[in-house]
């Protein structure tokens, strides 16, 4: 099933300048050290060099070598040819065509141990720590993807294409509900799954099943509807005896997962089904945790 859930934004930052850096982000990622301004030196011409130092400073920033190092912002050209002490930044243009170029990105690869996302370790580690995020967290996938971005960069991964990285991310997150279904649902019995069936069975004439009306809060500060509330809050109390507790699960991963679903009308959420629907661990951990 396709997964797309990135925004414009997202897709259109991706790997790419967003705008020009802020001084503190050149002070931090295009700053040339001893090693960096020496190693630049090495090639001959100052379009080569500063294309060098323009491809050196945009793995560090953004995780990827640009398809047109040339098309970088002025500022961070103007900054590393000052360092380089190149008086013309506009030779930068001549890189494009440089055939030098494709064997600088090999040698930063190289030099700065940059390895590829399809490195198995390295999918391995990013696989596990974002299981742990889904587990005990309550990040959206958007906010997972920009998370994972941050972690490639940091552990000098090359960003792989969003959609990569995008089919990645949802996948983690449905094994961790999958999870957090079958942790809900196994120890619930056949009774007790049939008598959380009973709740969802819509009234006569339209009118809203019993599971609606219990999650029905109170609309007005009276009396009658605290009675009406307390009433309602006992039936919870006696419908939930027995019922397996969730203190086994983290409770971000409970509430990230089950209250989406708690808006919606039970009658569409779990209207008619095939046989074995009772059996479906995703519907009735939804149950156990609405109740």
């Amino acid at each position: 099933m396709p997964v797309s859930f990135l925004t414009a934004e997202q897709e259109r930052r991706y790997g790419r300048y967003a705008g020009e850096p802020n001084a503190e982000q050149l002070a931090r990622h295009f700053h040339l050290d001893d090693a960096d301004r020496e190693l630049a030196g090495t090639k001959r011409w100052d379009h080569m060099r500063l294309g060098f130092a323009v491809q050196l400073s945009t793995v560090r920033f953004l995780g990827a070598f640009l398809d047109e190092p040339a098309a970088v912002p002025g500022g961070v050209a103007g900054h590393l040819a000052q360092q380089l002490g190149i008086a013309d930044a506009g030779c930068l243009t001549q890189y494009a065509t440089a055939r030098g170029r494709w064997l600088h990105s090999a040698e930063i690869k190289e030099r700065h141990g940059y390895r590829d996302f399809t490195d198995p370790a390295v999918r391995f580690r990013l696989a596990r720590w974002l299981y742990a995020l889904c587990w005990t967290g309550t990040d959206r996938p958007s906010v997972l993807f920009d998370r994972a971005t941050v972690w490639l960069v940091t552990e000098k991964v090359l960003l792989p294409g969003a959609s990569a990285l995008e089919r990645l991310v949802a996948r983690i997150r449905a094994r961790a509900a999958r999870r957090l279904w079958r942790t809900l649902a196994r120890d619930v019995t056949h009774r007790q799954r049939k008598k959380l069936d009973a709740l969802l069975i819509a009234g006569e004439g339209g009118r809203p099943s019993s599971l609606d009306r219990l999650r029905d809060g109170p609309y007005l500060r009276s009396g009658a509807e605290l009675s009406r509330a307390l009433g309602r809050l006992d039936e919870v109390r006696v419908l939930t005896l027995g019922l397996p507790t969730i203190d086994h699960v983290p409770p971000g991963c409970v509430f990230r997962r089950l209250q989406p679903s708690i808006p919606i009308e039970t009658s569409h959420l779990f209207r008619a089904k095939p046989a074995g629907y009772s059996d479906d661990p995703s519907r009735v951990a939804a149950r156990v945790a609405s109740g």
